[in-house]
């Protein structure tokens, strides 16, 4: 699911699409791709939206890591049901995965397929105790509630993964903008069984903000965290190789510094992340800023977005 606008990361996302934004020099969506990958899947297919040629760049070929990739832009945002109906053609006839372009996590999918597969669900959803939202309500193996529409209270948030039977399509109008959440809840009603499964385990971050964004590399790093289905054996790359930095300059905290970029003499770069290109000039100061591609920057600045 690719197709986010990333408002509350403006004016990141006027550079880049949330889904890649570098972390330590990966870009986010590949760590669902790997995950992915990891449990099996064979092919994948995204939805764009904004900045849709960025995509199409970096899926050079139409793969990743050998593994095609179908890219379906929407010159309308159709939204998550929209979109899932829009890309039939390419997921019909067989369940699916649908795995949110914002996230980056470890849980055990493997565990989500295999309650779809045992409970025979129309749907089943990964739920979690985000401490974000509680507004799926899950009783004895099965979704009973979405946001109160039948009057019961939530326990657990939605972790923005899922699986799904093709008999969804039936029931998203086509070139509609629609979420699949009140579809969902209307399908309760309709004795679908809708299902979840709780997956506690592991670690789940939602990259939806700057701070959020900025964190993620601090637990990397501070945690020593790396997904068992990151293949790049030189990762995290807190420092691109081809990166120049001045003997005299000082990387700190949970900084990172992107591919070709340069940091000149005596400056400081404290929990800052540098996007490819960026050039840091001579005693410049940066704490907690991020600095986008191929920006030039000069003095000091403190959480700021440059």
């Amino acid at each position: 699911m690719g197709a986010g606008l990333g408002t509350r990361l403006r004016p990141l996302t006027g550079d880049l699409p949330k889904p890649l934004l570098p972390i330590f020099q990966k870009p986010l969506i590949t760590f669902a791709l790997d995950h992915l990958i990891d449990l099996g899947i064979e092919s994948f297919v995204i939805n764009t939206h904004k900045l849709a040629e960025a995509f199409t760049d970096f899926f050079t070929g139409g793969t990743y890591r050998g593994h095609p990739v179908n890219l379906i832009h929407e010159p309308n945002l159709l939204e998550t049901g929209g979109g899932i109906k829009n890309a039939q053609s390419y997921l019909d006839g067989a369940p699916f995965i649908t795995y949110s372009g914002d996230i980056l996590t470890d849980i055990d999918l493997q565990q989500l397929i295999e309650e779809h597969l045992q409970r025979d669900n129309d749907v089943t959803l990964a739920l979690r105790q985000t401490g974000l939202a509680t507004g799926i309500a899950f009783r004895n193996s099965r979704i009973v509630d979405i946001c109160q529409k039948y009057g019961v209270t939530g326990n657990y948030d939605f972790a923005n993964l899922a699986v799904w039977n093709p008999s969804i399509f039936s029931r998203i109008p086509p070139g509609k903008k629609i979420s699949f959440i009140p579809i969902l809840a209307d399908w309760i009603g309709g004795n679908g069984r809708i299902g979840g499964i709780v997956l506690d385990q592991g670690r789940w971050f939602n990259i939806s903000s700057r701070s959020e964004y900025l964190q993620v590399h601090r637990t990397i790093l501070e945690e020593n965290w790396k997904p068992a289905y990151v293949t790049e054996t030189d990762w995290p790359e807190r420092i691109a190789k081809s990166a120049q930095i001045d003997p005299t300059a000082k990387v700190l905290g949970c900084s990172a510094v992107g591919t070709d970029c340069r940091v000149g003499k005596a400056a400081v770069l404290e929990d800052t992340i540098l996007w490819p290109g960026a050039q840091i000039a001579f005693r410049s100061h940066l704490c907690r800023c991020i600095v986008r591609s191929r920006r030039n920057v000069a003095g000091l600045h403190h959480d700021a977005d440059l």
